[in-house]
């Protein structure tokens, strides 16, 4: 039987479904609403603690300044009092007047002291002079003798009972000749009491700290501040380092009391605060306006003072904007700039593949933050530029462009390449130097290989000619015994010249992934050399399983040939039981690291101070730059060189170098 009127299992009607849905639209317009006057309370409560935080750095601003020009002021004061002083200085009586006229312009002065040539006192005014200049003082005023201009000392004497001081350190001159100084000692705590009005203290706890962060003058009026709304600024002060911090009292806006008042005010005085904001608008639009025209014209001038060019694109990579130095980068005005789509006029054709490419990339939205390049102007100048890159971004948060600044870096470019000439030529003197004190020992250990491949040869042909006489058979196991000798004693003479014409060879720095086994390997030949004339063992201990490293395989070998040379050389007085030189290698914390471990007489601590400095030796014969040329070959590779005392006698050098693939299972 069939149910005409019967529907699926899980279905429902056509009439209630279309009823939920009626419940559906007034249930989420409800949860729209109340999500709306939540979210506008917590809105204002986040603009109105901004609105506080910019309030108050403008303030702290303010507040800088005013203190910054009380100094100044009494600065001046001093200095026209100093060239009074020099060229006709007035009667005592006279200057105790000029003393008490600046101590009733500036109350934070405690003291000010005429001091002559020699350090003797000739006035004073204030509080008694003390009878030798505080160390913070002291150390201002060698700098300021040095430069011959005033200078301030770190602030000094803050206790927990009282404020810290700051003196002021005025050189006086005559003639091209010292004629003696003024100091002035001003009160920290009474500078903030004068110069910060009492309604900026009310609201916020003021201090001044030192270098260290300490509070050397402090003033809250009402009561410490909360850590709600902070800031800091630096007083600018020749000498001495003095910043100004400000803590606000007010607590951040409450959520809930918004809610609820703002809530009534909006609903009941809607219409009448809508006209009257409507005529507020439109003044604030009008002032806007002003303002911005007047921020435009100082961005201008501030933009036409810089050195770094900028330019900005649209989206297409239209040229939209251009600063005087970017027209100077590149030769050209700004006329034939703006509006502009590539191909630009300033790509230098060599690298017109890279700008094609990297413009495709701007097309789709992925640019090279920061690249370097080549630009080229008019007359066929090259001139090397480093490009930053960032999107523009418009009040919407749409991304409206980019922004790009260049810098000319011509002259770093010329720097970077003397430097690497001069470490060339310091590279190649000091292998063709290590090559010269090596010499002699590589002739003697090439004529034992030479001897041996000799006497193999002649007993071999001794072998033969016996065979011949006899008429006995030939014995292959002599003759490839011998052969087999003199074989493996011309490998070792090959080897032993194959290093050294490796070590030797000029070539550019290359950097590879390579094997700390194989830089080892590499010297081990002549390093050995040199320990056995020497009377030294050498032992080599390498962990297994070492990571590749990305170095200058050349580079690497010249480091470790010198720190092994040295290790040898401050053996020689060392018992010959004793003369033990290890080569550790190991791997720790992402780092390769190399030890070269001696038992010699050690670093004394004045010469550990000057060891890694240019020309800096304690051999007689030392050119005092192989530790240095080592250090700066290491930190090339961006790694690093340091020593430190063997535990039982010596010294250990190590270097370390990052790990190319950590856990790779390479030697």
């Amino acid at each position: 039987m069939k149910f005409p009127f019967a529907q699926p299992p899980g279905q429902l009607p056509a009439t209630e479904r279309a009823r939920s849905w009626r419940w559906l639209v007034p249930v989420l317009l409800v949860l729209l609403f109340l999500a709306v006057l939540i979210w506008l309370p917590w809105q204002a409560r986040q603009m109105e603690a901004t609105e506080r935080q910019e309030q108050l750095i403008a303030d702290t601003l303010w507040v800088e300044q005013t203190l910054r020009f009380e100094l100044t002021r009494s600065e001046e004061a001093l200095a026209a009092l100093g060239t009074e002083l020099v060229s006709r200085p007035p009667a005592p009586q006279v200057l105790q007047a000029r003393f008490a006229q600046m101590f009733k312009n500036g109350p934070e002065l405690l003291r000010v002291v005429w001091y002559d040539a020699d350090g003797q006192v000739m006035a004073s005014h204030g509080q008694e002079p003390p009878t030798a200049l505080p160390a913070p003082t002291q150390l201002a005023a060698d700098v300021a003798n040095a430069t011959r201009r005033g200078r301030y000392s770190e602030p000094y004497g803050a206790t927990d009972a009282s404020s810290g001081v700051i003196d002021f350190y005025l050189p006086l001159y005559k003639g091209g000749q010292r004629a003696g100084s003024l100091v002035a000692t001003y009160s920290l705590q009474v500078l903030l009491d004068e110069a910060v009005p009492w309604w900026f203290a009310q609201d916020n706890a003021l201090s001044l700290l030192d270098r260290e962060d300490d509070v050397v003058a402090r003033r809250a009026s009402g009561g410490p501040g909360r850590g709600v709304y902070t800031h800091r600024r630096e007083l600018d002060l020749p000498g001495a380092l003095v910043v100004l911090a400000t803590d606000s009292v007010k607590r951040a806006p409450q959520l809930l009391p918004n809610l609820l008042v703002g809530s009534v005010i909006v609903l009941a005085l809607g219409l009448v605060l809508s006209l009257g904001a409507l005529w507020r608008h439109i003044s604030r639009t009008l002032a806007a306006e002003a303002a911005l025209r007047q921020q435009m014209a100082f961005r201008t001038a501030m933009e036409n003072s810089l050195i770094t060019g900028l330019r900005a694109r649209d989206l297409e990579g239209r040229v939209t904007y251009v600063n005087r130095a970017f027209c100077e980068i590149v030769g050209l005005p700004a006329e034939e700039l703006v509006g502009k789509k590539p191909p630009m006029p300033y790509w230098a054709p060599e690298v017109m593949l890279e700008y094609e490419e990297r413009f495709r990339g701007v097309l789709s939205g992925n640019i090279t933050p920061q690249f370097e390049t080549v630009f080229q102007r008019p007359d066929g100048t090259r001139v090397p530029v480093l490009v930053y890159e960032a999107p523009l971004v418009d009040a919407d948060g749409r991304q409206t462009g980019w922004m790009s600044s260049v810098q000319d870096i011509t002259d770093r470019k010329r720097a970077e390449e003397l430097n690497r000439q001069q470490q060339e030529k310091l590279e190649t003197s000091a292998r063709l130097a290590t090559m010269g004190e090596i010499s002699s020992m590589l002739a003697h250990e090439l004529n034992q290989p030479l001897a041996a491949i000799s006497s193999y040869t002649a007993g071999a042909l001794n072998v033969l000619d016996r065979s011949a006489q006899a008429g006995e058979p030939l014995k292959p196991g002599m003759l490839k015994h011998a052969l087999e000798q003199a074989r493996q004693q011309a490998q070792r003479a090959g080897q032993i010249i194959r290093s050294v014409h490796e070590f030797v060879k000029k070539r550019e720095p290359r950097r590879e992934t390579i094997t700390i086994r194989s830089v080892i390997d590499g010297v081990h030949a002549l390093v050995d050399l040199q320990a056995r004339q020497a009377g030294v063992v050498l032992r080599v201990d390498m962990a297994p399983q070492l990571p590749p490293v990305l170095a200058d395989r050349v580079l690497l070998e010249q480091v470790l040939l010198n720190l092994t040379r040295n290790a040898i050389e401050a053996m020689q007085d060392t018992r010959a039981d004793q003369r033990v030189l290890r080569i550790v290698a190991a791997h720790d914390d992402g780092m390769v690291t190399v030890s070269v471990v001696d038992r010699g007489h050690g670093i004394a601590p004045e010469v550990a101070a000057g060891l890694f400095s240019p020309f800096y030796s304690t051999k007689a014969e030392g050119m005092g730059m192989g530790l240095s040329i080592s250090r700066t070959a290491i930190e090339f590779h961006g790694g690093t060189l340091t020593h430190a005392p063997n535990p039982e006698g010596g010294t250990i050098f190590t270097f370390a170098l990052p790990a190319q693939a950590a856990g790779a299972a390479l030697g």
